[in-house]
Formats: C-alpha cells, sequence, structure tokens
C-alpha cells in the first residue's frame, strides 16, 4: 500500500465523516441542552425519550456534550490528516461508545445495546487492523 493520499483506504473517508456528523449532532445536543426553549429544539422530536432523560440531568449536561463534539471534530482533523493520534482518538471514541453500549444492554436495553456493539465492534475491527494503522504510521 502506497503512502500517496489518492491510495486512501476504502474506509478511510466515511469514517472520517462518521466523526464530523457525530461532532455536529453532539454540537447540536450541547446548544439545544444549554439553552432550552428554542427553535432548535423541534428535531428532539425524532427522539423525545432520550431529551427527556437528557434534559433531567440539568443544564450542565450540555457541557458534557460540547466536550464530546470537541473530541469528535478532533478525531476527524487528524484522521482526516492521517496522524497516529487522530487515529489514536478516534478508535479510543468508538471503544468508549462500544462500552456504554454494553453497559445499556446489560441494564435491559439489550437490542439497542446489542447493535450498538456490533457496530462499534465492527469499526474497531477495522480500525485496528494493521493496514489502517500503517496508514497513520506513514501519512
Amino acid at each position: 500500500m502506497g503512502t500517496n493520499q489518492s491510495q486512501r483506504l476504502r474506509g478511510f473517508v466515511p469514517i472520517g465523516i462518521f466523526f464530523l456528523f457525530g461532532a455536529v449532532m453532539a454540537a447540536y445536543a450541547a446548544v439545544t441542552l444549554l439553552r432550552p426553549g428554542t427553535m432548535l429544539d423541534a428535531l428532539w422530536v425524532l427522539n423525545k425519550a432520550g431529551h427527556a432523560q437528557l434534559a433531567s440531568l440539568g443544564k450542565g449536561v450540555g457541557l458534557g456534550f460540547a466536550a464530546l463534539s470537541a473530541s469528535l471534530c478532533a478525531a476527524a482533523v487528524g484522521w482526516f490528516r492521517r496522524r497516529y493520534w487522530g487515529w489514536v482518538l478516534g478508535t479510543t471514541i468508538i471503544a468508549i461508545n462500544a462500552t456504554g453500549d454494553f453497559i445499556n444492554g446489560v441494564k435491559g436495553e439489550w437490542l439497542k445495546g446489542a447493535i450498538g456493539v456490533a457496530i462499534a465492534g465492527l469499526l474497531l475491527f477495522y480500525m485496528t487492523r494493521s493496514g489502517v494503522r500503517n496508514f497513520f504510521r506513514h501519512g
């Protein structure tokens, strides 16, 4: 495998876009939880139960989503620049997500947890392959 950026791995761009999408969604959650009652709240109609649970934790939970957004944004930047730290940050975020999904499954949301663990597991399987790691080491 060459180091020319035109010879990217098949999953390289989709995973980077996934990190960017996650950053945007986490930023949206942060804004709407820190400043409730705006027209931006309308999108929560897609996940009323999730919004109610998060809102019940208080406005401070929005700071956690702001930190998550910043972390995902940093992972996307490092990922697209092919920096090893971007790979480490991205795989760490996915591993933490898998752990959260596993805990949700144990707590009773077994289907949601199992699907989350399966998706995160597949991402981690791909991201930790030697060819992917080497793509970042030489970037």
